[in-house]
Order: C-alpha cells, then sequence, then structure tokens
C-alpha cells in the first residue's frame, strides 16, 4: 500500500438512540480524493454491498466523522463522539488526507 492509499473504517450509523450501527471497510483508498468523493463512492457502494442489512442499504448517509486515528485515544462513546463536531466533521472539500491530519 503506498502512501497515498489508506485502510477506512466507514461506521454507518442509523440511530443514536438505539446504538444501531454497522462497520464497513475500504482497503487502498486514495487518500488524494476529496471528501465529497469518497462520500459519494460509500453512497454508491452501501446499497450493493453484500452482508448489510436492508435498513443500511436504503438510508441516506450524508456525513462523515473522524472517530479515531491510528495512534490516538479512542473515545468512550459507543457509537461515535459526540464532541468537537466542528473540528471532526470532514469538509467537504478537503482530501481525506488533509482531513486526516490533525497537526
Amino acid at each position: 500500500m503506498s502512501s497515498k492509499e489508506g485502510t477506512i473504517t466507514v461506521r454507518l450509523v442509523r440511530s443514536f438512540e438505539h446504538r444501531n450501527f454497522k462497520p464497513v471497510v475500504y482497503r487502498n483508498v486514495d487518500l488524494n480524493q476529496t471528501v465529497k468523493e469518497f462520500i459519494a463512492f460509500v453512497q454508491n457502494d452501501i446499497p450493493s454491498r453484500v452482508g448489510l442489512p436492508p435498513p443500511f442499504k436504503r438510508h441516506a448517509y450524508d456525513t462523515m466523522k473522524i472517530i479515531h486515528q491510528a495512534h490516538g485515544s479512542k473515545t468512550n462513546e459507543l457509537v461515535v463522539s459526540l464532541e468537537d463536531d466542528d473540528l471532526l466533521i470532514l469538509k467537504e472539500d478537503r482530501s481525506l488526507k488533509e482531513a486526516g491530519d490533525r497537526k
């Protein structure tokens, strides 16, 4: 895997109240693509993904947020951290690499 590619786990969240989520792993993702392009890719992939229950395939996902980065601290939240939305929600015009760099 080159430095321009990475593995990203997307947590599909349908309900915070009922803690209803499914993780989906994407390998060899081009980190130079924009967040908007990656969201479009995920939205096109989810309906045809084997192993996901139909409710997850039909849900309209529209936001991506960083939950955990390698070598960083993990949240204690069971589904997704509810803090620091302004820092952790990915901006659509940035590349995935830029969005993941928190230096």
